[in-house]
């Protein structure tokens, strides 16, 4: 018997993880430090838990974004790092033409 009792225990903690995936859950909590009414330190938790898919829905997607995360911003990155360099020759062109003058 005790093996069915363990069956019956993850298929409810299945149960339970899949609607917190689905429904998604959000836990905050502060910590302050402080001195005679004077605050040293101020830190902010702030944690949801949710499937991916809930997450975009709610307009959370800041993996995409992410070049550590997403070959398509790594690429984006790049493309911007290319961009700025070419502009800072061309800039740097344009006043040393100036200086000519």
């Amino acid at each position: 018997m005790p093996e069915l009792k363990h069956a019956v225990n993850a298929t409810g903690l299945a149960d339970i993880l899949e609607r917190v995936l689905d429904k998604g859950i959000v836990i905050a909590g502060d910590i302050k430090i402080q001195i005679a009414d004077i605050d040293l330190l101020t830190i902010k938790i702030r944690l949801l838990i949710a499937s991916v898919d809930k997450a975009m829905e709610m307009g959370i997607n800041w993996w995409q974004e992410d070049p550590y995360l997403s070959t398509t911003a790594k690429e984006k990155e790049q493309e911007q790092k290319q961009l700025q360099d070419d502009l800072q020759q061309r800039l740097e062109k344009l006043e040393a033409m100036n200086k000519i003058k």
